[in-house]
């Protein structure tokens, strides 16, 4: 049966309106990414500061008119201490390699040398020929900026959380005025919740299992004798939250410092397969009993995720790409029109795997509490 000439027009018509709509919000994305990355972070904050008041209240028994106030000092402090023990501990690990720098260049000759007898290379590169190419006080400069500009957005991202918890006293007002009807209102508060559960139960798995990755890392590199081990240590933990390039980064830059550092490859070996052994375990066995079905996100629309945000917004966009493809999913699931596109985005084709239900069909009951029940520990 065809469509009469007017249907498929205004089917043509609707497809391209979507399509410049499509390209219209990734290019503001783009352009306003100094003003809209802050923002992300500081509303992923507010999020985590939800959380930890709810846990406050519910499991730790603290009186609800205190609980607000330790869940803001709690994530302000941590965020202001990550960026001091970034910025402290990269200086001290410039310091400390100063003072190995005369031994850097030989070392690394001598690993280019083995590696180049081991391939039958003849006339092996050296550090000199390496670094030839590189402009070196370009890379400094352009790091000092990304320096300064980390600096500024963390003073961008606190500017924004603090209007943000000021405005949180008037969020439900805004609902109820936004939604009159109760029916539709609850349909709302449901899409928050899913969206919520799914970007707390994501910093969940990651903190708890970074945590136990850096444990065993930060064992391994004081047998070893690795020099900054804690400095390294955090940098493992934060990277955990990058998808791909986190483990990748986890698992071969303390082996490879280990190299320059140490006469010997045993300690490199050591320190590369043990963080292999526990990425393996923790990636395969433990992270994927916890999430259960709260990150049933396909793996190509994963690596798609980091690909695109990393481009929009950066090391920023990388470190959120996770959370706004969970964010992107439970909202597309909401709605007729645009679930294909969150079965797409899903694992096994059911962005409602929790439930096995879609909205229409599934009980009013708090998807956030469900979802953290399934990851949680016991």
């Amino acid at each position: 049966m065809k469509l009469p000439l007017s249907s498929n027009v205004a089917l043509v018509s609707r497809n391209a309106i979507v399509l410049v709509a499509v390209v219209a919000a990734g290019a503001s994305l783009y352009w306003l990414r100094d003003i809209l990355t802050p923002l992300a972070m500081a509303i992923f904050l507010m999020i985590m500061i939800a959380g930890i008041e709810r846990w406050l209240v519910n499991k730790a028994r603290v009186p609800s008119r205190f609980a607000g106030a330790m869940a803001v000092a709690l994530v302000v402090l941590g965020f202001i201490g990550s960026i001091w023990i970034i910025i402290d501990g990269a200086a001290s690990f410039f310091t400390d390699a100063s003072g190995v720098a005369g031994s850097i260049g030989p070392r690394i000759d001598q690993i280019s040398r083995d590696v180049s007898q081991i391939f039958g290379v003849a006339n092996p590169p050296t550090l000199q020929d390496m670094v030839a190419g590189i402009d070196l006080r370009g890379w400094l400069t352009t790091a000092a900026f990304q320096v300064q500009g980390a600096a500024s957005g963390a003073f961008f991202v606190l500017i924004y959380l603090g209007f943000l918890i000021a405005s949180r006293q008037g969020f439900k007002k805004k609902i109820i005025n936004m939604f009159p009807d109760r029916g539709r209102r609850q349909e709302a508060v449901e899409v928050f919740e899913r969206v919520r559960g799914g970007v707390e139960g994501y910093l969940w798995v990651q903190a708890v299992t970074g945590v136990m990755i850096c444990f065993v890392a930060w064992i391994l590199m004081r047998v070893v004798g690795l020099q900054n081990a804690e400095f390294w240590t955090f940098v493992i933990f934060v990277v955990g939250f990058i998808p791909i390039l986190g483990g990748a980064i986890a698992g071969l830059a303390p082996p490879l410092f280990a190299l320059v550092q140490f006469e010997s490859y045993g300690p490199a070996l050591i320190l590369l397969i043990g963080l292999q052994v526990v990425l393996f375990v923790v990636g395969n066995v433990i992270q994927p009993r916890m999430q259960g079905d709260n990150q049933n996100i396909d793996p190509i629309a994963v690596l798609l995720a980091l690909a695109f945000w990393g481009k929009m917004w950066g090391v920023a966009g990388m470190f959120l790409s996770t959370p706004l493809a969970v964010m992107a999913m439970a909202i597309l699931a909401e709605f007729k029109s645009s679930r294909w596109m969150a079965v797409l985005l899903s694992g096994d084709g059911n962005p409602y795997a929790d439930t096995g239900e879609y909205p229409e069909q599934r009980k009013k009951a708090s998807v956030f509490s469900r979802v953290m029940e399934r990851i949680r520990p016991k």
